[in-house]
């Protein structure tokens, strides 16, 4: 079968690899039948050094079931489900308390590790199948498709940011970042009910989505000048939550000067540091909280999923670019580049 392998920066490769293969009784065997790249990706593909390759790529991903081991109870042959990014058993204390991404079973951890295949082909094997796979009530050729490949990540991500903030209609908040899950975390705040949505992005195409998905304002400046341009857009004041979607501290930066007094930022981008302003004279004085942190998507698969079905929210918007796995290497170079926002994997 093919796959994607990373090899290092900007080294991305569609192979020949071995089948996958049920390998222990709770496995499920899934053909892939879509698939996509995710922001989180571009930083391996901007970074890696070729000694941690090659690597098997995606961990989004929608497929049939092929096979299922032998103790796989809840799936059948045909089945069309979705797949969180995250292994859990769904079972374990953690899981059960929503937090999938710290569950506690030997199997668990994410696709594509030292140990997983990747979502990015033409089929994977998903360990702990029971918990993991979710069953989706459309057929195979669903124009739903891609907003329900959101729920295996960005979807999922973006309502945990909001959800960690403590969105509600009397909140208001501020949106940094206008990737994927920056805009799908402001689709998220609307959805919540919050009073005013302050997307902070400077790609037209991208904010001009940002408001169809509930935006009331848009703020292309960065640093000094956006953080002023928000506080003036609140009475001086700030929002109550800021949701972090890029990862960078630049963006950390802005998200301590635009939070109210009293708020919280929500980080749900991938942080690319370690070290940060969290002291006195940044969250403590001010009572700023911190939350976010990796989202537990399957503990939202099924409260997300009904809004999806009768389209009262399309959070497949994200998706401007299509391909086979043939376009997968010129697809990861198109997001590097910003021509493509997320680009959909149709194996």
């Amino acid at each position: 079968m093919r796959a994607t392998l990373m090899y290092g920066a900007g080294d991305v490769r569609v192979e020949q690899v071995p089948d996958s293969v049920i390998a222990l009784p709770t496995d499920a065997l899934v053909r892939i039948t879509a698939s996509c790249i995710c922001g989180t990706d571009l930083w391996r593909y901007g970074s890696m050094k070729p000694e941690e390759g090659p690597a098997r790529m995606g961990h989004e991903f929608i497929g049939v079931v092929e096979d299922t081991g032998s103790q796989v109870a809840r799936l059948k042959r045909g089945d069309l489900v979705v797949a969180p990014f995250a292994i859990a058993d769904n079972t374990c204390q953690f899981c059960r308390e929503g937090l999938h991404t710290s569950c506690t079973h030997p199997q668990a951890g994410f696709w594509g590790g030292p140990s997983s295949e990747g979502g990015q082909a033409e089929a994977i094997r998903v360990p702990l199948a029971d918990g993991n796979l979710v069953r989706l009530p459309v057929e195979a050729d669903s124009a739903l498709l891609p907003s329900l490949l959101t729920l295996s990540d960005v979807f999922g991500t973006g309502h945990h940011a909001a959800v960690a903030g403590g969105v509600n209609p009397s909140t208001r908040v501020t949106v940094i970042g206008d990737g994927a899950v920056g805009l799908l975390a402001v689709l998220a705040a609307r959805r919540l009910g919050a009073e005013q949505i302050i997307l902070m992005g400077r790609h037209r195409a991208r904010t001009g989505l940002g408001r169809e998905f509930g935006a009331t304002d848009v703020v292309a400046a960065r640093g000094g000048e956006g953080i002023e341009a928000v506080r003036e857009l609140t009475g001086g004041h700030g929002t109550h939550v800021v949701v972090e979607a890029v990862g960078t501290r630049p963006a950390y930066r802005q998200a301590l000067g635009v939070v109210r007094s009293g708020g919280v930022i929500s980080r749900v981008g991938v942080p690319q540091y370690e070290d940060a302003p969290i002291g006195f004279g940044s969250l403590f004085r001010r009572s700023i909280r911190l939350a976010g942190g990796p989202a537990p998507v399957r503990a939202y698969i099924e409260e997300l999923m009904p809004d999806v079905l009768d389209g009262t929210v399309e959070p497949g918007k994200v998706f401007d670019a299509a391909t086979g796995l043939d376009g997968v290497p010129s697809g990861y170079q198109d997001m590097a580049d910003r021509r493509s926002l997320k680009v959909l994997i149709k194996p």
